[in-house]
């Protein structure tokens, strides 16, 4: 069993040639790459890989095969080294842990081998689910007519903020409860709920700026309802990452948050589709040992 497993997506956005991506990832020493053939693929690799042994696991994709992994290892990262190659193209938490896109410079990080602990979050629903990146939950069903695949496939829930001001006439505010910890509740009209772990959501966009992936706390925002006007200029705070003292904003942290709303609302976590609700979320504190950059 080799000592470093690499789970590569031949499919990821920037993958050009995948035998000359393959044969510079085994320039890393004890190697063994193995393939994605379709989705589900990464996570069975992973729990594969840490049931023969094999002391890091490796995700060569984007966020979504991050996930996948990420979901295939769950509660066991202290049983393993977790490392990314960004090969997407949002790169979303490969931005916020501050390792490269350049291929070769992704794998010398590996090479050197310092890691960083990181939290973990579960999200349980009509399942229970891991991510480490960002969550975000709402209404984009009635104005999919306005967006481009690309939006929809970046931002999920949230792509309407980008694009449909114009079908707020059609749209309906979820009735939210939102419970925090140590029996903080709120209740309001909302469109929008990101949990965020990570920093950037969609290609860079930095949804939560002041977000820490060790502080064992999720940066909760909560996008109120608002007119035409005010929902367009909150789209271009956040494009600026200037939205959390919007009047539109509400923002909280805490380590664990339980959404309910009417009705249900679906949760897009990490670019998988969860729900719909009740959501709960909690941090699982430094559970992940990542590879990262030398401070």
């Amino acid at each position: 069993m080799a000592g470093t497993v690499v789970i590569l997506n031949p499919r990821a956005g920037s993958v050009r040639e995948r035998a000359a991506t393959v044969k510079r990832i085994r320039h890393l020493p004890d190697v063994e790459v193995r393939l994605t053939t379709r989705k589900g693929t990464a996570a069975r690799l992973a729990r594969t890989a840490l049931r023969q042994g094999c002391k890091t696991i490796v995700a060569a994709g984007g966020d979504g095969t991050l996930n996948e992994v990420v979901n295939g290892i769950g509660v066991n990262g202290s049983r393993v080294r977790l490392g990314l190659i960004p090969l997407g193209t949002g790169n979303d938490f490969a931005r916020t842990l501050g390792i490269p896109t350049d291929l070769d410079e992704a794998i010398a990080v590996l090479a050197a081998g310092h890691t960083r602990a990181v939290d973990l979050v579960r999200v349980s629903s009509d399942r229970v689910r891991y991510f480490v990146n960002v969550s975000a939950g709402g209404f984009s069903g009635l104005v999919n007519e306005k967006l481009t695949p690309k939006m929809k496939k970046a931002w999920g829930p949230l792509a309407y903020l980008r694009s449909a001001v114009a079908a707020l006439p059609k749209l309906r505010a979820y009735r939210t409860r939102v419970a925090l910890g140590k029996g903080k509740r709120l209740t309001l009209s909302l469109y929008n709920v990101v949990i965020a772990n990570g920093r950037y959501v969609g290609g860079g966009t930095l949804i939560a700026p002041d977000a820490s992936i060790d502080d064992g706390l999720l940066d909760i925002i909560l996008i109120q309802e608002r007119s035409a006007a005010e929902l367009a200029l909150l789209a271009a705070q956040v494009a600026l990452g200037k939205h959390l003292s919007s009047d539109a904003i509400v923002f909280r942290r805490a380590a664990k948050v339980t959404v309910n709303s009417k009705p249900g609302m679906w949760f897009n976590v990490d670019g998988e589709l969860v729900g719909n609700e009740p959501a709960k979320f909690e941090v699982l504190p430094r559970a992940l040992q990542f590879v990262v950059p030398a401070p």
